[in-house]
């Protein structure tokens, strides 16, 4: 079983940028529960359908598997919730840590977040000056809920 540990965190508005080009994600969703999460992604030209347990404080488990891009188009649009999540992804280095930046379009524009993955729960984390503040454990951030309750819709 794979064990995800990850940290997530707000961005200053375009202050990391200037990276080059990114890669379009497009993911949604077949299931969310308090227990799980289904969800299928296109990433660039891959598409993967990934089972992720509940978090616990900033690990859960999570399952991943790459299937045909095609398959993936069809779920998106046929049987995933609406909207999808629409983002850019850009991979920072930073300290001996890959931050993923995801800056998302689509019902959720205007929303920037970083995500570093951790070999374990308290290895300590240097942060760039571009991190506003940490949302590791404010589920509005979760990818899962965004799809239900985007970002443009909060008051």
């Amino acid at each position: 079983m794979a064990k995800e540990i990850e940290r997530k965190f707000l961005v200053q508005p375009r202050k990391w940028s200037d990276l080059g080009p990114g890669l379009v994600i497009r993911q949604g969703y077949l299931s969310t529960s308090k227990q799980c999460s289904v969800r299928v992604r296109t990433y660039g030209d891959k598409a993967y359908v990934t089972i992720k347990s509940a978090t616990s404080d900033i690990t859960r488990d999570e399952y991943e598997y790459e299937i045909p891009l095609n398959d993936a188009n069809e779920i998106l649009v046929s049987l995933c919730e609406h909207p999808p999540i629409e983002k850019m992804r850009y991979r920072i280095v930073f300290k001996g840590h890959t931050f993923e930046v995801d800056e998302f379009t689509g019902a959720n524009r205007g929303l920037t977040v970083a995500e570093v993955e951790l070999k374990d729960a308290k290895e300590p984390v240097d942060l760039p000056d571009w991190i506003d503040r940490e949302v590791s454990g404010d589920p509005r951030y979760f990818n899962s809920n965004l799809s239900s309750k985007p970002f443009s819709t909060w008051k």
